[in-house]
């Protein structure tokens, strides 16, 4: 195929990501965006594309080959089902939808329409990933016995300034923590049961602003994780990275993964060993950073959607996977809310 041809629906801020990654692809193009926002008519202006009211129209307007719906999570079921039913394969930003009975539907749909879903779990594409993922499951720092992982930022004021925003289908735990556990699930195997507890008492909003979490992972494993929108620190995936350009790096690790044999840190790659046997605290502990190339995410999701829409590659995040990350997340909000452990 010559030249793929996308539609986009939302033209927010992971929207205009998609947006910046697909001119950096000569033979993909978006030539269409379906958002009804009035922000949405100088976006759709300064990438020269047409704009169209909502999903079916954009669907109606524009040969398309695929679709990627980047609205906020409560809309991503209806324009998926749209695009579904219309035979188009979808990329849909994570989370796949905003509960269980809607991705159900989803999978539903795709099967018996023989249509794809991707689902937007971009962290997957990064090379340092790859490597952590080898490290771990290598064996290369022995049996892993826990996992610990934070994401603390402090989002400005202006964020939450649309209602939408203050509601719990926003809060950081679908919004962020979903990153963060589909890497888990990625790299350490699938959640077996969580236990949280959450706080709104910052904010006050419907959405919590802090969450701690205890898991247990199906391999044996243990983790915890805590994570906030309104606690400023160095450690997130972001400001690890530098994935995003609004947020300034500090180059700190979010994640540490321990094993019998020696620990991981991540996503900055800094492998921990002792110099000696045995392997124990009488011997020195020394870490080693793990070269590796920063990429563009984005990029790689997108000509691996298009892989996908040519048939040539199956979904890196199906959407049976995807939802099993959507599953963990939400037991993370039930377990808060009961005061159980909730089995996943």
């Amino acid at each position: 195929m010559s030249n793929m041809r996308l539609g986009l629906v939302g033209a927010g801020v992971i929207g205009q990501r998609h947006l910046l990654a697909i001119q950096k692809i000569p033979s993909v193009s978006i030539v269409g965006i379906a958002d009804p926002s009035p922000l949405a008519v100088a976006v759709a202006a300064k990438f020269a594309v047409p704009l169209f009211e909502d999903t079916e129209s954009l669907i109606d307007g524009e040969a398309l080959d695929g679709l990627i719906v980047a609205t906020p999570t409560e809309s991503h079921y209806r324009s998926t089902i749209t695009a579904l039913n219309a035979g188009l394969a979808v990329l849909i930003e994570k989370p796949i939808t905003a509960t269980l009975a809607e991705a159900e539907e989803v999978i539903a749909t795709s099967r018996n329409r023989g249509t794809q879903v991707l689902v937007g779990h971009h962290r997957r594409y990064y090379r340092f990933t790859e490597q952590a993922k080898e490290i771990i499951q290598s064996g290369a720092i022995g049996s892993l016995v826990c996992v610990s992982g934070q994401w603390n930022m402090r989002k400005h004021a202006s964020y939450y300034e649309p209602d939408w925003r203050k509601r719990w289908k926003a809060g950081p735990v679908l919004t962020n923590l979903i990153h963060d556990f589909d890497l888990l699930r990625y790299l350490c195997g699938d959640i077996e049961s969580v236990s949280a507890e959450t706080s709104n008492v910052i904010q006050g909003f419907e959405k919590e602003d802090a969450a701690a979490i205890a898991m247990r992972f199906k391999a044996g494993s243990l983790g915890a994780f805590v994570l906030s929108d309104q606690s400023s620190s160095p450690w997130s995936w972001e400001s690890g990275t530098g994935e995003n350009r609004a947020v300034p790096a500090s180059g700190e690790n979010a994640f540490r993964f321990m094993g019998t044999e020696g620990s991981l840190e991540f996503p900055n790659l800094k492998v921990w060993r002792h110099q000696s046997l045995p392997y124990d605290w009488e011997n020195m502990i020394e870490g080693e950073a793990v070269e590796s190339k920063m990429t563009d995410a984005f990029v790689e999701q997108i000509l691996h959607f298009s892989r996908v829409i040519q048939g040539l590659e199956n979904p890196r995040t199906s959407a049976e996977d995807a939802t099993m990350t959507l599953r963990s997340v939400l037991a993370v909000l039930k377990s808060a809310r009961t005061g159980k452990r909730v089995h996943i």
